[in-house]
C-alpha cells in the first residue's frame, strides 16, 4: 500500500537478481554475468552510463560468485593480497585516472586475482580505452579484456525501471504518472533515478500526494525540494 505521507523514509534499492530489469538494452550483460565462470580470461568490463545499472549488475554478480566488491579510489588503501584470494569486483576505475598509486594497486590486484585463479569484474562509463589511464602495462590489459555495455533505455524499460524506483520509496504511482515523466524528462536511468528522488523529496516537504499535476510542478520547479 502507498506510505503515508509526511515520514521521511529512505530509498531502500533492492539490489538482488530477481529486481533486475531485463531487456535488449541490457540482455547481453545479464547474460554474462550470469555465465561468469566462462568469461575469456576470467575477467570482464562492464560499461555504461551513469545510472544504467552497473552497481546492480555488480552486487548481482557478487551474490553469485562470492566476490568482494570496492572502489577503484579506495585500492591504495587496501590490503591487495588479501583481496586478491578471492573474486574481486572494482568498480568506477576511470576515477583513478591520474592517480598512479590506485593504478599500481589495481595492477597488482589484476595480477594476482587472475594468478590465484579467480575471476575480476571492472566497471566504469565509456570505453575502456576511453579511461585515461595513464599506467602503460594496467592500460594494457583492460583494453585486451573483454567488454559489454549497458545501453540506453527504450520506453519498456525506462518505465519498468520508473516503477521500481517508486517502489524502492514504498510509492505507488497513479497509472497516469510514469507515462508522462517519460516524455519529460532525459532517457538515461539517472534522469530517472533523479526525477524519483525529485518527486519523493518534494511530496514529503510538501505534505502533497505525487500526481501528474504534482509531478508537473516539480518539473516546471514551481515546487521546492526538500531542506
Amino acid at each position: 500500500m502507498p506510505r503515508q505521507l509526511g515520514l521521511d523514509l529512505p530509498g531502500i534499492t533492492a539490489l538482488g537478481r530477481a529486481d533486475f530489469l531485463v531487456a535488449a538494452s541490457n540482455a547481453l550483460a545479464v547474460t554474462l554475468i550470469e555465465d561468469w565462470q566462462t568469461w575469456a580470461g576470467r575477467k570482464l568490463v562492464l560499461t555504461g552510463p551513469e545510472g544504467s545499472g552497473k552497481t546492480h549488475l555488480t552486487h548481482v554478480w557478487a551474490s553469485l560468485s562470492g566476490a568482494q566488491i570496492c572502489a577503484a579510489a579506495d585500492l591504495s588503501d587496501l590490503d591487495i593480497p588479501t583481496l586478491a584470494q578471492g573474486q574481486v569486483a572494482v568498480e568506477d576505475v576511470p576515477q583513478i585516472a591520474g592517480d598512479a598509486e590506485a593504478q599500481t594497486a589495481l595492477f597488482h590486484l589484476h595480477n594476482l586475482v587472475l594468478a590465484e585463479g579467480h575471476a575480476l569484474l571492472l566497471t566504469g562509463e565509456g570505453a575502456a580505452t576511453h579511461w585515461a589511464l595513464d599506467l602503460p602495462d594496467l592500460a594494457s590489459r583492460i583494453a585486451g579484456t573483454h567488454a559489454v555495455a549497458l545501453k540506453t533505455p527504450d520506453d519498456a524499460l525506462l518505465s519498468a525501471v520508473l516503477a521500481k524506483l517508486f517502489s524502492d520509496r514504498q510509492i505507488t504511482p497513479k497509472p497516469d504518472l510514469i507515462p508522462y515523466l517519460i516524455r519529460r524528462i532525459d532517457r538515461s536511468f539517472a534522469a530517472a533515478r533523479d526525477i524519483v528522488a525529485a518527486l519523493d523529496a518534494a511530496s514529503l516537504a510538501e505534505k502533497r500526494p505525487i500526481t501528474r499535476s504534482f509531478a508537473a510542478a516539480v518539473l516546471d520547479n514551481r515546487v521546492p525540494p526538500a531542506r
